[in-house]
């Protein structure tokens, strides 16, 4: 039976790793001071940590809420927090696993 695509479907890009990228929080319920600006350095189930301004300070930021941009091989992609609230080892298996379903 063929299931049907998820509402907000992730690219494939984000499948891969994404630490070290720039990233652009533009909105957040729970922040601020937006947009918050610096360079993903880590991430957990439910957040994300960005390193921030000259002095590197780290800002944890829940991923429930956050919508922005992350910057991968050059290229802006848009950054849904509520979509990535998985553990990011899973993420990759579940994005790069796809279609092996069923196909014996």
């Amino acid at each position: 039976m063929a299931r049907s695509p998820s509402p907000d479907p992730l690219p494939d890009r984000l499948a891969g790793e994404i630490l070290g990228s720039p990233v652009s929080i533009d909105a957040h319920p729970g922040l601020a001071r937006l947009p918050l600006q610096g360079t993903l350095v880590d991430e957990t189930l439910e957040t994300f940590l960005v390193r921030t301004g000259p002095l590197g300070r780290t800002v944890r930021v829940p991923k429930r809420g956050a919508v922005g941009t992350v910057v991968l091989d050059g290229r802006p992609l848009p950054l849904n927090g509520d979509s990535l609230r998985v553990r990011p080892e899973d993420r990759t298996k579940r994005l790069l696993g796809r279609g092996r379903r069923g196909s014996s």
